[in-house]
């Protein structure tokens, strides 16, 4: 019922113009909003190659959601943690499915919305709500860190997770006293279609990409996941390590597991795509030098 958009195959023609990263070839391992990073690469001059290393799916048993639903609107919750904006939208528009809509969101309408960057800002506004805390980064400990400085004894936390269940958040919120709703919406699972993603670990461990982006924590480990099928995760770690193939990530979340593999990486200041192809313009001419 809940469907976040999955983009379809890549088009065949995908002609860079001239621009900062001409003569670069850039892969973009993104499932969400992988098309808006291409179309920046390719107006830049960079030769892209596609290889979602993950997807996003919906929920195979929606019963977990429509019961979250139902209990926060039989029982408002005191805060509630949105994770991402395409979550947040996600829930309030299965509600909306379920005939809850007006409901939950007047049960949201009194809970302090501790968000999780500006996107999750962005859906809780859209959604004609305010939030009470703003984390300054992308970061769920930031969020954390707000939520335990306050009194959560007897108080309700909902806990929209984003992709897989938050077991060491919910037992810190429970530990300080909540009783924790998780709210979950989506799942990341494996690329739909695996073939593009080995290609990558292929020209990687080859040095045939000169860099690598990724979005999320999940598309380091689905690309990490193929390597490892592949045999190959070991020729890939010495690619990425010895700087023959940049790795770029979105945020300091982002490069977590990264940074676990001894991978070293660059990353924006900002979130953003724009600022993480800024980061390639800036780099990789760079390391040219």
């Amino acid at each position: 019922m809940v469907n976040p958009p999955t983009p379809g195959p890549a088009p065949a023609d995908r002609t860079p113009e001239s621009g900062t990263l001409t003569g670069w070839s850039v892969a973009v391992t993104a499932d969400r909003r992988r098309e808006d990073l291409v179309g920046l690469l390719l107006r830049r001059g960079a030769t892209v190659v596609e290889a979602p290393t993950m997807s996003t799916l919906p929920l195979a048993d929606d019963e977990q959601l429509q019961a979250a639903v139902e209990a926060c609107v039989a029982a408002p919750p005191d805060y509630a943690a949105v994770t991402t904006g395409v979550g947040f939208r996600g829930w309030l528009d299965a509600a909306a499915e379920w005939g809850r809509g007006e409901a939950l969101t007047a049960a949201l309408a009194g809970a302090a919305l501790v968000c999780r960057g500006s996107k999750a800002v962005g859906a809780v506004r859209a959604a004609g709500l305010r939030e009470a805390y703003a984390a300054p980064t992308e970061s769920n400990d930031d969020v954390l860190a707000w939520l335990l400085a306050q009194d959560l004894a007897g108080r309700r936390v909902a806990v929209q997770e984003h992709g897989a269940p938050m077991p060491e958040f919910s037992a810190a919120l429970r530990a300080a006293g909540a009783e924790v709703l998780p709210v979950p919406v989506y799942r990341w699972g494996p690329p739909a279609d695996p073939g593009p993603a080995r290609r990558l670990v292929a020209a990687v461990a080859a040095g045939e990409v000169q860099a690598v982006t990724f979005t999320s924590q999940p598309a380091v480990e689905g690309f990490f996941a193929q390597a490892r099928e592949l045999g190959r995760y070991d020729e890939v770690v010495a690619a990425l390590r010895g700087g023959r193939v940049l790795a770029v990530a979105i945020g300091e979340v982002c490069a977590r597991p990264l940074e676990a593999a001894g991978v070293p990486s660059v990353h924006p200041e900002r979130g953003r795509l724009g600022s993480l192809v800024r980061t390639l313009e800036q780099e990789l001419p760079r390391r040219r030098g």
